[in-house]
């Protein structure tokens, strides 16, 4: 169908990049370090970037990796902790790439249920109590992907207690936490876990990129951790690629160092939010038998359709397509479940198209009942 409307993918639509900005910056990083652009660099990531991070989260420039990506820092990560049979504690739902990447290298993976205010702690307290002993903890703290929820500061808290209790690492996966449109910044849990001089934490890993604040054709993420383990994972890169790419990375900083990311920023910050409310009030027009988060940053709203009453994601989904319209199915970001529900990223669509993607998407909802 000509007229598609699509809320599958989570990537921000081009009219809200500054291509003109990008365009500036990689001029810039070619005219002002040629050769360091132009080589091959080191698996740390090129330089500049990684001390622009360092000073950004306060710690020492060996805290930090730079990769292509953030995707490839998870999967660097893994590689790196979690052995075949390790037990890995994972939201549900949870990003239905980490999920595969966990599957792929044999991990237990075990579940821990989700809420408004992020991942369920009881639930997981309960579950040490009785003998779970994960190895890691991934966590997605800011505007969740799929669920749109963010973790609480007491949350936050209580999080680093039970890591340091039971001795697991946490996997805090934070990419969209500079996208927040709304609400107040919380600090992160790797910040909560280094106080003090050394700014070394203890029982966190981070992990964030710039293809949400850029954009995503940069492919630049990073890790930020302790400097042993970020050694060991830079190992792991010096053999996989010698270095990334660092004509990406050279751009990213030259942008975000610049005077015009601030604007492209709140430029991004504020289409993004404006979104948001918008699939929020269509969802209440036409899908009102709906549940979701309305999140206060990020790409993404999880919708809940009541349970029992034969709700098929993956009926919708086809119904929906056969509308000109594209969702993701809930069941993709579980284990087992999640037929009742399924994933709209709000970040692609200009809000003119929202109501009547989501109109459509409500049609296809009833049609999957028939």
């Amino acid at each position: 169908m000509a007229d598609s409307i699509s809320f599958s993918r989570g990537a921000p639509s081009a009219d809200i990049v500054d291509i003109e900005g990008l365009k500036q910056a990689a001029v810039r990083a070619f005219e002002n370090d040629p050769a360091g652009v132009a080589g091959y660099g080191t698996a740390v990531g090129y330089v500049p970037l990684r001390r622009h991070i360092a000073a950004k989260h306060g710690v020492p420039e060996d805290h930090v990796l730079v990769t292509n990506g953030s995707m490839q820092a998870d999967a660097f990560l893994f590689d790196e902790v979690v052995e075949r049979g390790d037990t890995v504690v994972v939201e549900r739902p949870t990003y239905d790439r980490t999920l595969l990447g966990l599957t792929e290298r044999g991990a237990d993976v075990h579940l821990i249920g989700l809420q408004e205010d992020g991942i369920d702690v009881d639930e997981l307290e309960a579950a040490l109590k009785n003998g779970l002993r994960p190895k890691l903890a991934h966590v997605i703290p800011n505007f969740q992907n799929p669920g749109g929820s963010t973790l609480s500061l007491e949350k936050r808290r209580r999080l680093l207690a039970l890591a340091a209790e039971h001795d697991f690492l946490i996997f805090e996966d934070d990419p969209y936490v500079d996208v927040r449109f709304s609400g107040e910044p919380l600090p992160r849990m790797l910040e909560l876990d280094a106080p003090g001089e050394s700014n070394t934490p203890t029982n966190v890993v981070y992990a964030c990129s710039f293809s949400k604040t850029v954009c995503p054709g940069v492919r630049v993420g990073y890790l930020v951790g302790n400097p042993q383990l970020i050694a060991r994972i830079q190992r792991r890169a010096t053999n996989t690629y010698i270095s990334p790419s660092q004509v990406s990375q050279a751009i990213v900083h030259e942008f975000v160092s610049g005077d015009r990311y601030e604007a492209a920023l709140e430029n991004v910050k504020r289409a993004l939010g404006e979104r948001a409310d918008t699939l929020a009030a269509a969802l209440r027009e036409h899908l009102p038998q709906a549940t979701f988060v309305k999140p206060e940053g990020g790409y993404f709203l999880w919708v809940s359709l009541p349970e029992g009453e034969g709700h098929d994601c993956a009926r919708i989904a086809e119904e929906a397509a056969a509308r000109g319209v594209q969702i993701v199915k809930g069941t993709d970001f579980l284990v087992e479940g999640g037929e009742n529900a399924f994933r709209l990223a709000y970040s692609a669509v200009t809000a003119d198209r929202i109501d009547e993607g989501v109109r459509r998407l409500a049609e296809a909802v009833e049609a999957a009942k028939a």
